[in-house]
């Protein structure tokens, strides 16, 4: 472990000796009781091991009568694969030839459901369910992914090293669709004494004349089977992507990418190595650096001719973002990527999704590849950034209704992401879902007469499964349990498989009937004996009103005896765009424990969805937009507030710790808001935005050339100078995700600054997300004895 600059004052250490003393002398709620176990940062730490491995990554035989999922009961080094009936019953261990021959979970079904094509390890399957067997397709050395079927599914279509193929299923005939090649087709030009020299050879020499005809001969023949091979497609140096064959077979549409040759990547440093010297680990560019450009082409295979389609003339493309205040109308279309085209079953319609690389905007667009032309159906816009349950960072989730000229898709039209439909041909709008709360994980039944999605239409922290009528109504709960239920329905669609979890419970494995009612049946018991023998706090799920009037949901930690005047503790979550004040066991499940914990020690302990938070609709989710660290931050002081208010805590005892973004808040915190929170532990924080992703940072605030008032205000660097309270600083050395470079110049910042009531311990191998128990351990340790000597 190493440190840097750290500071404690002999009136601190006095205190800090006395504080130790009273918390072995009094053991609050820490030591056994009634046959409990005492909770220790070294139990917490060691993750899974302490609490049991929950079963995940849930999948249905290709016939229905067995469920897949990892598990990891036997405490192996790695999860395994486990297997039970449909029923629940008979619960084993995969062995690995079993598992060898088993399906993927991706793939594409033909339109009966009857067979399915897929890729594993770089070959081509099918899996028929009339034999239930899977049967290998290709078997190369090459590369072979995204099978499909073709529109007459007698084909199976897939790409190898950039260019589509097509194998018939029952001849076993391949052929090569495309052929693509990176680079220029070489000139033949001659020049005018070439030309004059080769004419004087013909007229003076019949022999040269007989020849030159007879090699044009055999160049017409070799044409004429030239012709029957795919067009060559030079794309000099850019990149194809995303291949797609109509479901006619006679058109080729594909995405031409140039990838930016100047865009500088940092470089992250590896001390601890196998070989004893420094080993750099590829890292990513920072947020504005230069973008890769695409552009979509189109071959129509019957003319033998590419086109490039141009989206020009969409309406929005030359919009400006508002803030930067452009007024001259005459501004060049806004840069797009294209996904698609989605094709209706029939094949007769397609539609592509376009968004602006600004992600300001997102359009559902109809496409005609005969004519080439392009139909608005829909444009999203959003002054602050596209996102959202369904709508994403890429096309999105979409698809066509049994008429073949509906397509279904999700927005945020209403301030949260419902269900809607549009006819390609009326461009009749419907919403199928309404109301104050969030539709995900949409999918068209089967027999496409229904649909089913999560919501937290109860409640803002509680997800239930629902099937909903083709046309819209009202949605049906199939669910019950407070909590949190992720569903695999089975083929036919007659069973859930669900993996459930509460907020102290963690996640199991339950199979229920298709329909309301129905009582879950649990599989799994994962946890341990030791984890079960502590009783593990249900946080009081509850809200309070920011000073904007918007609603702030958290969860409340309090010790078992009332304190009063006691010491308290904010924990904010990371990532930014998360919800974790819900009803549902935490992805920050140390945290969790870590939180019992403190408890345990007397701390009432908050933990706060605050502004930029999923689950709350647009509004909250565009809450940070060109100001992270504005209502994000205050909605922690607003929530200390209320701490002190409803909980009777200490206002001069209050700390705040979290990690990445709940890392940047800390800083935030405790630079801008020193006389609310006298300590804080900030965690592989990002201390500089302009040294961030642009896939993140550029949604909220723009890019630092354009929008530099937005990074200077957001970027905790720029407000060092306000720290008062004691801070700690942990980063990870190989984070190749919020670079050690970051803690290094705020390092560096402080030092100038001149302020001492600060240090920072190193983590030598670790990244973003730690994975050493020792390290977790280390780490919160230090939290511990922050709040230890700065809050009690």
């Amino acid at each position: 472990m190493l440190f840097f600059h750290t500071v404690s004052t002999p009136l601190q250490k006095v205190s800090l000796i006395f504080v130790l003393i009273l918390v072995f002398a009094l053991p609050i709620n820490s030591f056994a009781q009634n046959g409990t176990s005492k909770l220790t940062i070294e139990k917490i730490m060691q993750g899974t091991g302490f609490t049991g491995t929950p079963p995940s990554n849930i999948s249905w035989s290709e016939d229905g009568s067995r469920i897949y999922f990892n598990w990891n009961p036997e405490k192996a080094k790695k999860d395994s694969l486990y297997v039970v009936d449909a029923a629940g019953k008979g619960i084993r261990k995969v062995s690995r030839p079993e598992r060898e021959n088993l399906s993927t979970q991706n793939g594409q079904y033909n339109r009966a459901f009857t067979r399915k094509v897929y890729e594993k390890d770089g070959d081509i399957y099918l899996y028929e369910s009339k034999t239930n067997k899977n049967r290998q397709l290709t078997k190369t050395l090459e590369l072979e992914t995204n099978p499909v079927f073709s529109g007459d599914e007698q084909q199976v279509i897939f790409t190898q090293n950039s260019n589509l193929f097509a194998l018939h299923l029952t001849t076993g005939q391949l052929a090569q669709i495309t052929h693509f090649i990176k680079g220029t087709k070489k000139a033949e030009d001659k020049n005018s004494q070439e030309k004059w020299l080769e004419q004087q050879q013909l007229a003076l020499f019949d022999i040269v004349k007989k020849r030159t005809e007879e090699k044009k001969s055999q160049e017409l023949e070799k044409q004429k089977i030239l012709r029957k091979q795919p067009k060559e497609i030079f794309t000099g140096e850019k990149w194809v992507d995303n291949a797609v064959l109509s479901p006619n077979g006679k058109f080729v549409t594909y995405n031409l990418v140039l990838r930016p040759t100047n865009a500088e990547k940092t470089n992250v440093p590896n001390y601890v190595t196998s070989s004893g010297f420094t080993e750099d680990i590829p890292s990513r560019t920072k947020v504005g650096a230069p973008l890769a450009a695409s552009e979509m082409g189109l071959y129509d295979i019957e003319k033998d001719t590419t086109y490039q389609i141009y989206f020009k003339d969409i309406k929005g493309i030359t919009d400006q973002p508002a803030f930067l205040k452009k007024t001259d109308k005459s501004q060049p279309p806004r840069p797009v990527v294209f996904y698609g085209p989605f094709c209706s079953d029939n094949g007769k319609n397609a539609v592509l999704v376009l968004r602006s690389l600004d992600n300001k905007d997102r359009w559902l667009v109809q496409f005609n590849p005969i004519t080439r032309n392009l139909k608005v159906l829909e444009r999203q816009h959003d002054e602050a950034w596209i996102n959202g349950p369904g709508i994403g960072y890429e096309a999105g989730d979409l698809g066509w209704l049994p008429d073949n000229e509906t397509i279904w898709f999700q927005s945020e039209e209403t301030g949260y992401s419902h269900l809607y439909t549009i006819n390609t041909r009326t461009n009749q709008k419907k919403a199928l879902t309404k109301g104050k709360y969030e539709v995900s994980a949409v999918r068209l039944a089967r027999d496409k007469k229904s649909w089913y999605f999560q919501a937290n239409k109860v409640h803002p922290g509680e997800l239930h499964f629902y099937r909903l009528p083709l046309n819209g109504g009202d949605p049906e709960q199939l669910t019950s349990g407070v909590g949190n239920h992720e569903v695999t329905l089975s083929p036919d669609e007659k069973t859930l498989a669900i993996r459930y979890s509460y907020t102290n419970k963690p996640w199991e494995l339950y199979v229920m009937p298709n329909r309301k009612g129905a009582k879950p049946f649990q599989i799994t018991h994962s946890l341990t004996e030791e984890f079960k023998a502590y009783p593990w706090r249900d946080p009081e799920v509850t809200s309070f009103k920011a000073r904007d009037g918007a609603e702030v949901f958290a969860r409340i930690y309090r010790p078992a005896a009332a304190i009063s005047n006691g010491p308290a503790v904010v924990f904010v979550h990371g990532a930014g765009y998360l919800q974790n004040a819900h009803k549902w066991w935490s992805q920050y499940f140390r945290e969790y424990m870590f939180h019992n914990f403190l408890a345990d020690q007397g701390y009432t302990v908050m933990d706060i969805d605050y502004r930029g938070s999923a689950g709350y609709g647009r509004d909250v989710r565009t809450g940070i937009y060109q100001f992270m660290g504005g209502k994000d931050l205050t909605d922690q002081v607003d929530g200390a507030g209320y701490l002190i208010e409803k909980y009777g805590v200490n206002p001069k005892k209050i700390g705040i710790y979290g990690g990445s973004y709940g890392g940047f808040i800390t800083l935030m915190a405790l630079f801008t808001q020193p006389d609310v929170f006298a300590a804080g532990a900030a965690l592989r924080s990002v201390t500089d935005w302009a040294h961030y992703n642009h896939e993140y940072t550029s949604n909220i605030l723009n890019e630092p050339f354009t929008d530099s008032i937005a990074y200077v205000k957001s970027s905790p660097i720029y407000h060092a100078a306000g720290l008062k309270g004691a801070l700690l600083m942990c980063h990870g050395l190989v984070d190749t995700n919020v670079h050690f470079q970051d803690i290094i110049r705020l390092t560096q910042r402080l030092i100038e600054l001149k302020k001492e009531n600060w240090e920072l311990a190193v983590y030598p191998v670790e990244d973003h997300a730690f994975t050493e128990p020792s390290s977790w351990t280390d780490e919160y340790k230090r939290i511990f004895k922050l709040f230890e000597a700065n809050l009690k």
